[in-house]
């Protein structure tokens, strides 16, 4: 498997660049989760880091350069959105 530097940035892993396992395409996945071990036994904390380009002037061009962004409350956007797709603000019926 190949791997590459990834910087993170915000939370605890800020400043920091960990080796992340890259897809068939050589993009790191979307969405990285790191679990951290409670020391009192508990259940762990999952800090979640979402992937974004590297901001560096050009236009138009192929991502090349990644980094890993903190998401304090661990929510994501879901994938895919289909037309079909109940929203998910909607209650059951009424």
């Amino acid at each position: 498997m190949k791997s590459e530097s990834i910087p993170f940035a915000g939370g605890p892993l800020d400043g920091r660049e960990l080796p992340v396992l890259v897809t068939a395409t050589g993009n790191p996945p979307k969405v990285y989760k790191v679990p951290v071990p409670d020391r009192d036994g508990g259940p762990d904390t999952v800090l979640v880091y979402v992937r974004e380009p590297v901001p560096d002037g050009k236009a138009v061009r192929l991502v090349q350069k990644w980094r890993y962004v903190f998401v304090p409350d661990g929510k994501v956007g879901r994938g895919v959105r289909w037309p079909w797709s109940r929203k998910s603000t909607r209650e059951g019926p009424a």
